[in-house]
């Protein structure tokens, strides 16, 4: 297992910092605040709002579920927010966020990815919560480079990336 283990938490560092993270920051870099804070609908959220869900949930999951840091999330609020952080704080706090997940990634044991956590009332193992958010994130950052491309009506360049 330690093998397969240590290799199951480089990717996900990997995914996070290499893959994920690049790709928002190119759409930030595309977008002003107020299309950051636009929605289509009501029932849509904004790349702000999704912005701050990712952070939520990664530092849930990862930094506090796995990493055994407080937890002090309030997701209801990640999704009320409409507007009044810009594309600096945004980005930063996406940064300081993925930061956190990989430090605590990098200090996990591979031999402790059968342990069991609750996290958000669910219990699961370790595993599970880091899978979780990897495709978690996944999901979410497909949301918001969809949406940057209808605002934009521009090629994001990943394969220069």
């Amino acid at each position: 297992m330690n093998d397969t283990g240590q290799e199951f938490i480089a990717r996900s560092r990997y995914h996070f910092m290499e893959d994920f993270l690049p790709k928002i920051e190119r759409c930030l870099e595309r977008l002003n605040d107020e299309q950051i804070w636009w929605r289509p609908n009501e029932q849509s959220n904004s790349i702000g709002n999704l912005i701050l869900h990712l952070c939520g949930n990664a530092r849930q999951w990862i930094v506090c579920g796995v990493g055994g840091a407080a937890d002090a999330r309030n997701r209801d609020a990640e999704f009320a927010q409409r507007d009044g952080i810009g594309q600096a704080d945004l980005h930063a706090l996406l940064k300081q966020t993925l930061s956190d997940v990989d430090a605590t990634l990098a200090r996990l044991d591979a031999n402790k990815l059968l342990e069991l956590r609750t996290i958000q009332g669910l219990e699961g193992t370790v595993l599970a919560a880091i899978l979780h958010v990897v495709e978690h994130f996944s999901m979410h950052a497909g949301q918001i480079v969809m949406l940057t491309k209808q605002l934009t009506a521009q090629d994001l360049h990943f394969y220069d990336l």
